[in-house]
């Protein structure tokens, strides 16, 4: 019988810590080994009542496991991705825009035997547009509506001098392709950065950011033109209370994920 995969945790906040208690549950063929966190007395004291207590280490010590999910600031993603592959280990980002201006890794790891797998996260259609690239494709846009709390302090909006809240209508606040959009909202456009590496790349797939105070949920429409299909996605995400900025959806995408690699039976490519 083959071994437990042993997964990794890097941070253990809104994403990580649902994702942590989630494996601690039980997940055939994974085994929750390890979390790292800035503040290890508090990590060490959120998973105190885990039936399997991970160990707190640090963020190139999660190397050691089979899988690391990086769950974490984007200030500290290289140094978490850069160990992972470095050991040959299976990498999984949520900070996916983190991923763009850092394509060299995608070299490291096929050096290394490395995998960097990235999860659908708070995103529908991915595969219909991995699908449709095979083909020729015309346009792949992404509108995302988020409340202007969810956008504040991105680099873009501080750079700009633009104050979201004082906003008081919907106002488009970025227009762009995403991979200037990754740079300019790291913590914001995950969900674009996901797309464009699912389908014709960060310089051709056009960004539209908007702060919309009617909204409520973080909302991502997307419009692809092919010459196999026409596509217009629209999902609307709930915020998690721990982080505005950050769907709920998204580390139960990232279970979905981690059960993919170890199941009998995965559906969708």
């Amino acid at each position: 019988m083959a071994r437990d995969l042993t997964v990794g945790i890097a941070g253990l906040g809104a994403i990580g810590l649902h994702l942590a208690r989630a494996l601690d549950k039980g997940v055939p063929g994974l085994k929750l080994a390890a979390a790292s966190a800035r503040d290890r007395a508090k990590a060490t004291a959120n998973v105190a009542g885990f039936k399997n207590a991970p160990r707190i280490v640090s963020n190139a010590e999660l190397a050691a496991c089979d899988i690391v999910v990086e769950a974490a600031p984007a200030a500290v993603f290289e140094e978490i991705a850069t160990a992972a592959i470095a050991a040959g280990r299976i990498f999984v980002p949520s900070s996916v825009g983190a991923l763009l201006p850092r394509m060299h890794l995608v070299e490291k790891a096929r050096a290394t035997g490395a995998r960097i797998i990235v999860p659908t996260g708070a995103l529908l259609g991915l595969d219909a547009v991995r699908a449709a690239a095979e083909g020729d494709v015309e346009s792949v846009t992404i509108e995302t509506r988020k409340p202007p709390r969810g956008l504040a302090g991105a680099p873009y909006l501080e750079k700009n001098k633009i104050d979201v809240g004082a906003i008081t209508s919907a106002t488009r606040v970025f227009k762009g392709n995403a991979f200037d959009a990754a740079q300019g909202f790291p913590a914001n456009v995950n969900v674009a950065a996901a797309l464009a590496l699912a389908g014709i790349g960060p310089d051709r797939t056009m960004v539209e950011i908007w702060a919309d105070p009617a909204v409520t949920r973080n909302t991502h429409t997307i419009r692809v033109e092919a010459s196999t299909v026409r596509l217009t996605m629209t999902i609307e995400n709930v915020p998690s209370e721990e982080n505005p900025r950050t769907g709920k959806i998204t580390p139960l995408s990232i279970l979905a994920c981690l059960r993919g690699l170890t199941s009998t039976l995965k559906v969708g490519s």
